[in-house]
């Protein structure tokens, strides 16, 4: 390797690590943040955070690469053309596409980590998440509830309000619940509250105290106080859980001719064929005026990693609808950005205009050609 590959490959490694360790760090704390509130709502198990913040964050990390890679390609090189180090290594008798090797060889291998992400810790990471959802939500509605705040059960009906027996998971005191059944609205409370397990159905024995009932319709209110009072639970759902396109593995998708799974397979796709895309598209953005500035560079390159993958989750959505097939929007989308950078770069080298083809162009170089002679 020479000096040239060397010096190229030592910066975009440089600053590749720093920019993965800042979005992955941007990235778990917004994680930190959404799964700490659902775990505060009871909607997920507190002892589970690290878990579910690991596995959000192995299955997010395919698009965190892509974003690293070009956001540190197009740094590295506008730098070099701020610094005028471009101009030096154009003046060397090199060219553009001369910095192609050592991008390439930089570039694969974290590509290749790309699709490995995509295509199995993508859906290995969701199985694993909705497993611990499952597990989670066919807790009962008691053992689900923090003490101290109001939680709703797993049907939406039921609002809890408990004190629990550290040393009994499954009792409870100083119990309130209020259930609303159509117009009629239910509040029960009580001292102690105990699960019990009656054939297959499962209730809530209460001790110690009293119930009122309230018609919203004619306004009839009856309260009544008791000694021992079996509460229904909300049956716990036992299904499977929904099918789910994410959690289908690559190979299935592969063979699978559902939109749904199609679109699937478009985005899981898509994140390489756009990762590979946007690294070349990232050499020719990285030039940059020295008078405006790297913000001006870094600003547009933003702006096309935000439209081209707002393509991928719009063309996922299409293609799941069956609005599009896949072969059209793949074309469509990765086909129009390898065009597009393959004349900016025969451009770039050959220095090839449309308007050079143009009948007009060629007529008035005739017509400048003959005069001369």
């Amino acid at each position: 390797m020479n000096l040239f590959q060397k010096s190229v490959q030592k910066e975009l490694l440089r600053n590749f690590g720093g920019t993965t360790v800042i979005l992955f760090t941007i990235v778990m704390t917004i994680m930190l943040i959404r799964i700490l509130g659902l775990a505060a709502r009871g909607q997920a198990d507190p002892t589970e955070v690290i878990l579910l913040i690991g596995l959000n964050g192995v299955g997010n990390a395919a698009p965190i690469l892509t974003l690293s890679l070009f956001v540190s390609t197009v740094y590295t090189f506008s730098r070099m053309y701020m610094d005028s180090e471009m101009v030096i290594w154009f003046s060397s008798g090199l060219s553009l596409t001369h910095f192609l090797k050592p991008l390439w060889k930089f570039t694969w291998p974290i590509l290749l980590v790309i699709v490995l992400l995509a295509t199995w810790a993508w859906p290995w990471s969701n199985i694993q998440t909705q497993s611990l959802k499952d597990k989670f939500d066919m807790r009962s509605d008691i053992e689900r509830v923090s003490p101290g705040q109001f939680s709703e059960s797993a049907s939406k009906q039921m609002v809890f309000f408990i004190e629990k027996d550290k040393t009994r998971q499954n009792e409870a005191s100083r119990v309130f619940i209020s259930k609303t059944e159509g117009d009629v609205e239910t509040m029960t409370t009580a001292q102690t509250g105990v699960i019990e397990y009656i054939l297959s159905d499962k209730f809530l024995a209460l001790r110690h105290g009293q119930q009122s009932v309230l018609n919203h319709k004619t306004g009839e209110i009856r309260l009544t106080e008791f000694e021992n009072l079996k509460f229904r639970m909300d049956p716990v759902s036992h299904r499977l859980s929904d099918f789910q396109s994410q959690m289908v593995s690559t190979y299935e998708l592969l063979f699978s001719q559902e939109p749904i799974h199609r679109g699937e397979l478009y985005w899981r796709i898509g994140l390489f064929v756009s990762a590979f895309n946007l690294s070349l598209l990232a050499l020719q953005l990285a030039s940059v005026n020295p008078r405006v500035g790297k913000s001006y560079a870094l600003g547009i390159s933003l702006l096309c990693f935000v439209g081209y993958f707002n393509m991928l989750t719009i063309g996922k959505r299409l293609i799941a609808d069956g609005s599009l097939s896949f072969s059209f929007m793949f074309l469509a989308v990765h086909g129009s950005a390898s065009l597009i950078v393959l004349i900016w770069y025969l451009h770039t080298e050959f220095n090839i205009e449309w308007r050079r083809l143009s009948p007009s162009h060629r007529s008035v170089s005739n017509l400048s050609a003959s005069l001369i002679d």
